[in-house]
């Protein structure tokens, strides 16, 4: 089978409905909810015909606590839906009606509703996504709604929930810092804003100075907050997951999704589930965390060419997005359960967006020595291989510079000594662009 071409945005030709969305509606980010709200109010507010909602906000580990509770939710027999971003591979990734990726023909037909209901006036591609995504889930039955939020929380165009079932903070850290910042505090009073008066929300454990900007709205807002490490926790037990909520004790398998912090965002999103529902079975539980699966976070590949390439030198090839120092510390931890395993080393193929924080990225893999193969990949926004050559040395790192993914790859698998554990990382829009390579790695 021939690989499909990879190109900037890899949307692929059956997504035609959306190039056609991005040239009409560009990405200009607008942080109020006023446009969102006009095209909700033009199409009759679909998002108050929707099942009961958990929104979940924060800065890493979202995807992966939506991924925990699709999966617990389904578990039991509940019909879901889900909106996450970005896409990996092609934008129906974004959209899962009662489990199923939207169909291009929904998408065409729901493109239309809206550019009609739009009439012209400005609006983001991430906003008239959101609204169409809506307006899908209003359409189809389903027990539950599961909302990803796309950047930062209060003025994100997904909030626009009044009571949530159950809103959601994943750990906040620093991201995003020319929309969302300068600091820690400014950052978690974005996510905080999905706090909504007298509805519970589950949050992770957090550093202290976005812990108390994430209580004090809770406590403005009356609602009942629920924190790791104080009310309920997660930990690993002889390689089981054990939650330990107010009332109950449950021991599960260990997570699907590879590295320990995976126990926590599992955890986390058992907490969330029960908030939801106090009555979901274990059974259920346990196979939901047990089968959750999410691309780009630590995932194993082993199909595509660069999976055949590492296979054919006795090595292994990993993928994740993360791109930020939280994502950092959390890859250096799983990739030392995969070094401290067999003792082989590690080597590292990376490329990210400009204006990341490169050098907080590399800081936590000081300690582990590994090689570092940095390039680009096809956007305007790609930092140079170079900048990122200049993070990984300032952190004392080995460092080459390579044209593009797959030279990266050989030239790792390709140094000398044992066969490395490869980890290709920077970004999910990079994560991506390898995803693409071939139809057999494609989400679905």
């Amino acid at each position: 089978m021939t690989s499909p071409p990879i190109d900037h945005d890899p949307i692929r030709a059956s997504d035609a409905v959306i190039q056609r969305l991005r040239a009409n509606h560009p990405s200009l980010i607008d942080l109020t909810t006023g446009r969102v709200e006009r095209l909700l109010a033009a199409l009759g507010h679909p998002e108050r015909r929707l099942p009961p909602v958990i929104h979940v906000a924060g800065t890493n580990g979202k995807g992966s606590t939506v991924a925990y509770l699709r999966a617990i939710a389904e578990a039991q027999g509940l019909r879901v839906h889900a909106l996450t971003s970005p896409h990996l591979v092609r934008f129906a990734e974004r959209i899962r009606v009662a489990g199923e990726l939207i169909s291009d023909e929904r998408l065409l037909e729901l493109t239309e509703r809206l550019e009609t209901a739009n009439a012209g006036e400005p609006i983001s591609f991430f906003e008239i996504t959101t609204v169409l995504a809506f307006e899908a889930f209003a359409d189809a039955p389903a027990d539950l709604c599961i909302v990803e939020v796309g950047l930062g929380g209060r003025f994100d165009a997904t909030n626009v929930f009044d009571a949530p079932a159950v809103s959601v903070i994943t750990p906040v850290d620093y991201d995003h810092l020319e929309m969302l910042g300068p600091g820690l505090p400014k950052i978690a009073w974005e996510k905080a804003g999905i706090i909504k008066p007298g509805r519970p929300v589950v949050v992770a454990r957090q550093q202290e100075e976005a812990l108390d900007i994430i209580e004090r709205e809770a406590d403005a807002r009356m609602a009942p907050m629920l924190l790791m490490g104080r009310d309920f926790d997660a930990w690993e037990e002889r390689g089981r997951l054990l939650v330990q909520m107010p009332e109950r004790l449950l021991d599960l398998p260990p997570p699907s999704l590879f590295g320990g912090y995976q126990f926590a965002n599992a955890g986390l999103a058992v907490a969330a589930a029960l908030t939801f529902d106090g009555s979901l079975g274990e059974d259920a539980i346990g196979q939901g965390v047990a089968s959750a699966v999410w691309p780009a976070r630590f995932q194993r590949l082993t199909k595509g060419p660069l999976a055949e390439l590492a296979r054919s030198r006795s090595s292994d090839l990993w993928l994740d997005g993360g791109h930020n120092p939280h994502a950092g510390r959390a890859l250096a931890e799983a990739a030392s359960r995969l070094t401290d395993r067999d003792g082989r080393p590690l080597a590292l193929v990376v490329g990210m967006f400009a204006r990341k924080d490169a050098r907080g990225f590399f800081e936590p893999f000081a300690e582990m020595h590994p090689r570092v193969f940095a390039t680009t990949f096809d956007s305007p926004n790609a930092a140079p291989a170079e900048e990122i050559a200049e993070a990984a040395r300032a952190n004392g790192l080995q460092v080459e510079v390579v044209g593009d993914v797959r030279a990266g790859v050989k030239r790792a698998l390709s140094s000398e000594g044992p066969p490395p554990h490869v980890l290709v990382c920077g970004g999910l829009h990079f994560a991506g662009e390898v995803l693409a390579m071939s139809r057999e790695t494609w989400p679905t």
